[in-house]
């Protein structure tokens, strides 16, 4: 019987592997440019005709683009595809912002809990500097911040539960709502109270996690999309409010 040859795995192959690791974990983030190929040879250990064939082979797979001149970039292939369609039909179809909401619900409560299991301490240090960020943003009152802040601690959760399907879609799902998330916001940042229910939501989440109890911060995160969707009801009473007053009053209501 002739023995079985062993399989030679080629160093491109290997290094491709693990760049592709890397984006599907979100080590490395669409719309990221890559290091010089000098520091990112250094960094995997290979040489750079290696490392050249082996982000080509990323390029042919669309998970990398070059630009004369520019460098080699992170594609967003994986989120524009699932983006772009639902951005369109969330403007013509309000109805689709609650099935939004119920799919953010199920995403989030499911990332904090698996947060809480598997967070390592890597994971909680970042989660830590992304809650600072956003208790900074709170305490300057600096709404703007607040908006980006809110998004980069949701994006921190997510990736803390080491579930690579959960990170991209919380991350493409950031995208398709990031209007809808600063309207809410901003609704909320007018009123004192509620701004400050929404601050302590967030401490919730992060201390769930860090105390690695599940099902805690499951319920933190799921009382949180809960308020965010009583927030975004009160928001379309109130304009719809002040649509009807101003029709009584004779001047037309802005569509």
């Amino acid at each position: 019987m002739t023995p079985l040859r062993p399989v030679v795995v080629r160093l491109a192959d290997s290094v491709a592997s693990e760049l592709e690791k890397r984006i599907l974990e979100g080590s490395l983030k669409p719309g990221n440019r890559l290091p010089s190929e000098r520091t990112l040879a250094l960094d995997l250990g290979v040489s750079r005709p290696s490392l050249r064939e082996a982000m080509q082979k990323l390029v042919s797979k669309g998970l990398l683009t070059t630009r004369h001149g520019g460098g080699t970039f992170v594609t967003d292939r994986l989120q524009a595809h699932f983006v772009d369609p639902w951005q369109d039909m969330l403007k013509d179809n309000p109805l689709l912002h609650r099935d939004l909401l119920e799919f953010r619900q199920m995403l989030e409560s499911q990332a904090a809990s698996l947060a809480a299991d598997r967070a390592t301490d890597a994971d909680i240090s970042r989660l830590d500097a992304a809650f600072a960020a956003l208790e900074d943003s709170y305490t300057r009152d600096d709404l703007a911040n607040c908006i980006d802040a809110d998004v980069t601690f949701h994006q921190a959760v997510a990736e803390a539960s080491h579930n690579v399907l959960i990170g991209h879609l919380t991350a493409s799902l950031m995208r398709v709502i990031h209007g809808h998330v600063s309207n809410n916001l901003e609704h909320l940042h007018a009123r004192p109270q509620r701004w400050n229910q929404l601050r302590s939501q967030h401490r919730a989440i992060w201390q769930a996690i860090r105390e690695h109890n599940p099902q805690q911060a499951a319920l933190a995160a799921s009382e949180h999309i809960d308020f965010v969707r009583q927030g975004i009801e009160d928001k379309a009473l109130d304009e719809e409010r002040r649509a009807s007053a101003l029709r009584r009053k004779g001047e037309p209501a802005a569509l």
